[in-house]
């Protein structure tokens, strides 16, 4: 996955009614070494990543690169969200399209947060890179995933074999520019 192109970042913090999108920061070190070590939330995804690995590799710094941004809840971090260039991704509906993905701690999960802070970073991709269309992929088994790429506006495209499970693939078109 390569960085969104001509887009500033990182941009000004994104707030919602409860959350604050922003930047990664050294403060959030510890709960991306629980996000990628949390069975639950890799249960889609692969599988966690050993706590020990992940406590020498992480940098100082997590995920500080274009389109990875922090959710933050009270003042704490909750989850991420990345909107990445899909240029290597093995199905051409994807390929070179924004991708989106999402990670929320288990305690949070239910409470609309994912659906929230997706909606807002994709609020903000129509503002720096109107007329793109961005995709999802999950596991077909993940319903609660499939579900928020609904209310989110994804429909499917289509549904393939990856990564050892059958997996989903939508695709959100472009926000129409506003009306001016």
């Amino acid at each position: 996955m390569d960085d969104l192109g001509p887009v500033t970042w990182p941009p000004e913090p994104i707030s919602t009614g409860r959350l604050v999108l922003r930047a990664p920061e050294a403060r959030d070190r510890a709960t991306f070494v629980e996000l990628f070590a949390s069975p639950e939330v890799h249960t889609y995804l692969g599988g966690p990543r050993p706590r020990a690995e992940l406590e020498r590799e992480m940098p100082e710094v997590p995920a500080r690169r274009p389109g990875s941004f922090v959710v933050e809840l009270d003042g704490a971090m909750v989850g991420q969200l990345l909107l990445r260039r899909a240029t290597e991704h093995s199905r051409p509906a994807a390929r070179d399209r924004v991708d989106l993905g999402y990670l929320f701690l288990p305690r949070v999960w239910g409470a609309g947060y994912a659906t929230e802070a997706c909606g807002a970073a994709l609020d903000w991709l129509a503002t720096v890179l109107p007329g793109e269309p961005v995709v999802l992929t999950t596991q077909s088994a993940n319903v609660a995933s499939m579900r928020l790429a609904a209310k989110l506006g994804f429909t499917e495209v289509e549904r393939f074999d990856a990564w050892g499970a059958r997996q989903w693939l939508g695709i959100r078109p472009p926000t129409p520019p506003p009306p001016g």
